[in-house]
């Protein structure tokens, strides 16, 4: 299904919906989560945990959203984290310059252009107001964070442009505490913050959303030492270079220097690993690896990732190779000691970065698992039953004859450990409809049969087929089928 089939879908039921939509005042590029797409929302993060943080003993911690001015100095975002813009002389309309450049001469222009290159194209190409046809004033620079104030004193802070600011402010604290020892992985998982001029396409730009980051200190002598880097050395990934996707393994992209090192190659293994599991389509997906005018400012070495969908490449996931920058900078304008002993080492670690965004990360999953099912005339979300937003259906065939009490007692024990939906209403057939809609893979359905024998039936969501098993095994069958 297309991009605005999935959005009619998941605003039909609740999965989001635009914040304040009440208003005429409203926003753009609020979003917020209803009850399925919190479940949603909140199994894919126990995946991220599961696959990621918890199978390599990644410390989680939890930082404040609002953070001092002196924090995003050191970071380089008061200077450097901001996209070009132009404004109408007329209409004083505002523009991202690269995008209106882009859509005008399909000159593809990254975002690090000098101002001077972007008047230049502009002059050249006699662009004017989309609006009002009018000329533009020089382009300039808008920095994306937001800034607050705070106390009586309005004393100047901002909230957080990435969650891993935190991560590095701390890592002092965390190293020594923690007992560290190199690579040592610290994740955070919450919202941030970006001003974005012009947000658009719902959750897929958004000035408020997830991210799930992970930051790996390492030793940068030791990078193809890893010794976890047999675990994924046969894992196939596919790397976009130079308009090329190249499918090869993760020790074929080290030996041919498509990857730099194994270090980067052992975690570029593991969030394809990790995405495999989601229910993306891996065909569709590539690392493209960024060119020098690509990069951000921090990074010596990038990967996108990128999933394919009915509106283009989607970036999900940064992987961005930070050298030493981040902890320099802190702690130089901190004066905190940063330096660590590793083995005969004594360095400033370097970073390796993981930074996922969650809410396209959750589109791209719904838009690769919904189905327009033609033979079985129904709409389908063929969801991974671990992300299933409700994972059992609880049904009875009739309410009467002592049925829907039976169908009660049942439901009320299966949804102390499992998120159930109890449904009495409409016919059958209407109700695993219901179901297979928002991706429930399992339903139960309690009939005249189980008031004799104390057996149900369990229907599988994706193939309809159906099974009949005792009541007392129901739990064991929904445990098992989980993964």
């Amino acid at each position: 299904m297309d991009y605005n089939e999935v959005m009619n879908f998941a605003l039909k039921k609740g999965f989001y919906f635009p914040s304040c939509d009440i208003y005429p005042d409203k926003s753009a590029g609020f979003w917020e989560y209803g009850p399925l797409g919190v479940n949603f929302k909140n199994n894919f993060i126990e995946l991220w945990r599961r696959e990621l943080i918890r199978r390599d003993e990644i410390l989680e911690i939890d930082g404040s959203q609002i953070m001092s001015k002196s924090v995003f100095e050191a970071s380089g975002h008061i200077t450097n984290f901001a996209d070009p813009i132009i404004k109408c002389k007329k209409c004083n309309s505002t523009f991202r310059v690269d995008e209106l450049i882009a859509a005008k001469t399909k000159i593809n222009m990254t975002e690090n252009e000098s101002l001077q290159k972007y008047d230049e194209l502009i002059k050249e190409n006699d662009i004017h107001c989309p609006k009002c046809e009018n000329e533009f004033l020089k382009p300039s620079r808008f920095n994306m964070m937001f800034c607050i104030g705070i106390g009586p004193e309005n004393e100047t802070a901002y909230l957080r442009p990435e969650t891993c600011q935190s991560i590095f402010v701390d890592f002092p604290r965390l190293f020594k505490i923690m007992r560290g020892k190199l690579p040592f992985g610290v994740a955070q998982i919450g919202k941030s913050f970006r001003n974005e001029i012009a947000p658009r396409q719902s959750i897929l730009r958004l000035r408020e959303f997830y991210q799930a980051e992970i930051e790996i200190f390492c030793n940068p002598n030791k990078l193809n030492s890893l010794t976890k880097s047999s675990q994924i050395s046969n894992t196939i990934i596919r790397i976009h270079v130079d308009n090329t996707t190249k499918i090869m393994s993760c020790k074929e992209a080290v030996n041919s220097k498509t990857i730099p090192n194994m270090f980067i190659a052992y975690y570029i293994g593991l969030l394809t690993e990790f995405y495999a599991k989601t229910g993306i389509d891996m065909a569709k997906t590539r690392f493209r690896k960024l060119s020098e005018n690509e990069k951000a400012f921090y990074s010596e070495s990038s990967f996108d990732f990128e999933v394919k969908t009915t509106v283009g490449w989607l970036e999900l996931v940064a992987c961005n190779y930070r050298t030493n920058y981040d902890l320099i900078r802190h702690a130089n304008i901190s004066k905190e000691n940063y330096s660590i002993v590793d083995y005969e080492d004594k360095i400033i670690p370097h970073v390796f970065e993981i930074s996922m965004g969650v809410d396209r990360s959750l589109y791209s999953i719904l838009e690769h698992s919904l189905k327009n099912d033609i033979g079985n005339k129904r709409i389908l979300l063929s969801l991974k039953p671990y992300l299933s937003p409700i994972y059992v259906g609880v049904l009875s065939l009739l309410k009467k004859d002592g049925l829907e009490e039976k169908t009660n007692q049942i439901y009320s024990q299966i949804k102390k450990n499992f998120v159930a939906s109890l449904d009495h209403s409409g016919t059958i057939g209407r109700r695993y409809r219901r179901l297979d809609e928002i991706g429930t893979p399992f339903i139960i359905t309690i009939d005249y049969q189980t008031l004799k024998d104390q057996t149900v039936t369990i229907r599988m969501r994706d193939d309809m087929h159906q099974i009949r098993i005792k009541i007392s095994e129901v739990e064991s069958f929904l445990t098992t089928n989980a993964f």
